[in-house]
């Protein structure tokens, strides 16, 4: 059987959208109503949110006596703020992980539990060349302590800045800054919305063509991978595997790239499920699937999270290999298209 194609504009219509959605881990619900706007275009999927705001899309297969789940998450790394500063800027807290250098000029906007929305920079306390020395500004550790969020707003004082709107635990999301050039997509965030749009990319070609996939099958998108309990809970206890769509990080010795689809053998967690790998590994040579095989040493997943839940079902990932992670990420149409495909052969097969 050959494999019904991918709609690559789809695919990176889906990306783009919802790379433009803020939804650092914990303020995720525009993302998630984006996303059940997107699947009830396909009409055989009952969709679901849970308590902790992830939705679940189950699709009936052909056979129903070996459930599986497709998982990938829409949160992103973020902030929260955490003070309020005796000169009107902000310190803040990070959601997930990532070097503090890595935000370093990063226009980002805040969201107040009023609704308002306050755009702001994240800059050195010490920050300008006309007043500091050259040395100074280039010794300095990016940290908590030294990092702030400058507002885009008439504050000099803490008041004023309370006047705002603004208060500890509010939102912060780094602006994304999506741009597509000659089949590479750049962007922050890429992790995972990539992963996201490349789930919908292989429901649509496999709806496009009237097919139906051979187990029943729950896509999960959850909104808590980057606090670590993203599919903590979530996905039925009756699914016997679970296939994670997530990026592969590219750099260094990896064996990874920003053209193909990786699937991982390993991360800090531990080893994926050798025999469901294999069976991934061989759909990929029978459908002519480019494809790579990584080990990631500092890298968790929704896969770790379910097994260490007491989720029982055999788990493996795979994703397309993206550059930069958790900074300004990059990736190629080709990874993405690559994924998508995989992930229809294994939905079909």
């Amino acid at each position: 059987m050959e494999l019904p194609p991918i709609d690559s504009a789809y695919l990176l219509e889906i990306l783009c959208a919802l790379l433009k959605i803020p939804s650092p881990s914990g303020f995720t619900d525009l993302a998630v109503t984006y996303l059940e706007s997107a699947l009830r275009e396909f009409d055989s999927l009952e969709l679901s949110r849970n308590r902790k705001g992830a939705l679940r899309a189950s699709w009936p297969g052909l056979r129903g006596d070996s459930p599986r789940a497709v998982s990938a998450h829409v949160d992103t790394l973020g902030a929260m703020v955490q003070t309020i500063t005796p000169g009107g800027r902000l310190k803040i807290s990070q959601i997930g992980g990532y070097p503090w250098n890595f935000i370093e000029g990063e226009n980002v906007t805040v969201f107040t539990s009023g609704g308002t929305q306050v755009r702001g920079t994240v800059l050195l306390s010490k920050v300008s060349s006309h007043i500091y020395e050259k040395k100074v500004i280039e010794e300095t550790e990016r940290s908590h302590d030294t990092l702030e969020i400058r507002l885009d707003a008439r504050t000099s004082i803490a008041d004023q800045t309370r006047a705002l709107g603004i208060e500890v635990g509010d939102a912060i999301a780094f602006d994304p800054r999506p741009e597509v050039i000659d089949g590479f997509i750049r962007s922050r965030h890429l992790d995972d919305k990539a992963g996201v749009a490349c789930i919908l990319a292989a429901a649509r070609a496999i709806h496009r063509a009237k097919l139906t996939p051979s187990q029943t099958n729950h896509l999960f998108f959850n909104v808590f991978e980057e606090a670590g309990h993203g599919a903590a809970g979530g996905i039925p206890a009756d699914v016997t595997e679970l296939v994670v769509v997530d990026m592969a990080p590219v750099g260094g010795e990896q064996a990874s790239d920003e053209f193909h689809a990786t699937i991982c053998a390993k991360d800090s967690h531990g080893p994926y499920h050798a025999g469901l790998c294999q069976r991934l590994r061989q759909l990929a040579v029978d459908y002519r699937i480019p494809y790579k095989v990584d080990i990631y040493p500092f890298y968790g997943s929704d896969g770790s999270s379910y097994w260490e839940a007491g989720g029982s079902g055999t788990v493996a990932l795979i994703g397309p290999g993206i550059d930069a992670s958790h900074n300004y990420e990059r990736t190629h149409m080709d990874a993405l298209v690559a994924t998508s495909r995989w992930l229809t052969a294994y939905l079909l097969n």
